[in-house]
């Protein structure tokens, strides 16, 4: 007997007989023998036409009063699942997240989870009753408020509920049935990874690949739990229940680096869109120049990612690019327009028609060359790379948007990712 949470994001429970597939899945691992603690998510649109709602009544609106209107999508879907549970003979119930309870602070619409007793869920689940959660919520408890925890927070959810509870496994069910090399519908080659680190599932999650939220990978990262992507849409009946010897059967396990036995020196080529490009020409080169720029973007909660500083042939000046979101782009401009003076630079220059493409690897740890090979295929396909930065297991390109897909079917054959 296994203790399994299962998450089913907002296209596995969008409508009632999705639902009703959602819990068929949830009785095979009932049958199976093992404990179950479902967190679902809002069904697919419903939180988009909640916050519509909320924008039609006040564009300036009290953060408070717009958590507890989104929180109510989880909701619905937590009590739709409980009941299709209940109509094929499962004993189960539905739990908002303020009666277990799920506590978090009181940054509302962006909270972050702060405890979780699971005390009343134990006993509940060791009774053979299935606990359906609500995503995405908690409550902070000096002012008794419902708080959310931001998109693709039910993720987040599950992963801390799943510690709490001690479970065995975390199974995250979305519309793919795993994580792939790369995206299949640019790559049709690209091949489903049975395994899959934590610092190479955070990488791809900051880079573009919206399979999990970044804060899952990292809360499971720091408590080794392993978490699991499956497909929803595949037939209950065809899969087995949970245990550890089926495990790799299906989807991506997401664990610690020592369980991969033969790890790839590049697992994974990520392309993250919506990226904008910022130039500052002319800036005097001096100490202190790089604080007067970035600190007020700082200031103005704009985040800044890759960095590259030529300087001019002059000696006396330097020109700086950097990016950040493609959405603050705008506000990044204002920011800088505002304080020209106190930078001093002559021109500002700025495009969002660009892309960061990243090759991913833990093994690029111990094996030299990659950055050398990759610049080298981009340069035989005439792709001028416009900005760098590299971590330990991964590096990063900008390039022309118009390049991106040429990019990343070259990169994916390059590292030998492709399916055979």
């Amino acid at each position: 007997m296994a203790l399994i949470v299962m998450k089913f994001g907002g296209t596995s429970v969008a409508n009632v007989e999705r639902i009703k597939n959602v819990a068929r899945h949830v009785k095979r691992e009932i049958d199976g023998g093992n404990k179950v603690a479902v967190v679902v998510s809002a069904m697919s649109g419903a939180t988009n036409q909640l916050v519509a709602w909320v924008r039609e009544a006040s564009l300036l609106h009290d953060a408070r009063e717009y958590d507890a209107i989104v929180a109510s999508g989880e909701q619905v879907t937590a009590g739709l699942l409980a009941i299709c549970l209940q109509a094929i003979g499962v004993g189960a119930r539905s739990w908002q997240g303020w009666q277990i309870p799920v506590l978090a602070d009181n940054a509302h619409g962006s909270a972050r989870i702060k405890g979780i007793d699971g005390t009343k869920l134990i006993e509940r689940l060791n009774s053979g009753e299935v606990a359906v959660v609500t995503g995405f919520q908690g409550i902070e408890p000096e002012r008794q408020r419902i708080a959310t925890f931001g998109r693709g927070g039910s993720d987040t959810s599950a992963v801390a509920l799943a510690i709490a509870l001690k479970a065995d496994i975390c199974d995250i069910y979305t519309d793919v049935d795993g994580i792939y090399t790369t995206d299949p519908r640019i790559v049709p080659k690209a091949q489903r990874m049975a395994k899959v680190s934590y610092e190479e599932m955070l990488e791809m999650a900051s880079l573009g690949s919206k399979v999990l939220q970044t804060r899952s990978v990292e809360l499971a990262m720091v408590h080794t739990l392993r978490t699991r992507v499956l497909s929803s849409f595949a037939a209950p009946e065809s899969m087995k229940p949970t245990t550890p010897d089926t495990w790799g059967e299906t989807g991506t396990i997401v664990c610690s680096e020592e369980e991969i036995v033969e790890q790839q020196v590049v697992s994974g080529i990520a392309c993250a869109k919506g990226e904008a490009k910022v130039t500052l020409l002319k800036i005097e080169d001096k100490p202190g120049v790089a604080a007067s720029v970035f600190g007020p973007l700082a200031d103005a909660n704009v985040n800044v990612d890759m960095i590259v500083q030529n300087l001019s042939s002059d000696g006396r000046h330097t020109d700086m690019t950097f990016t950040v979101d493609e959405t603050e782009l705008a506000r990044a401009l204002d920011v800088l327009k505002g304080v020209q003076k106190q930078i001093g630079y002559f021109d500002i220059k700025s495009s969002a028609d660009v892309v960061k493409v990243s090759v991913i690897g833990v093994g690029m740890r111990s094996h030299a060359g990659v950055a050398a090979m990759m610049f080298k295929a981009l340069a035989a396909k005439g792709i001028n790379i416009l900005a760098i930065t590299t971590s330990e297991i991964k590096i990063s390109v900008l390039i022309d948007a118009v390049y991106a897909e040429l990019a990343v079917r070259t990169l994916h054959t390059l590292y030998g990712l492709d399916k055979t």
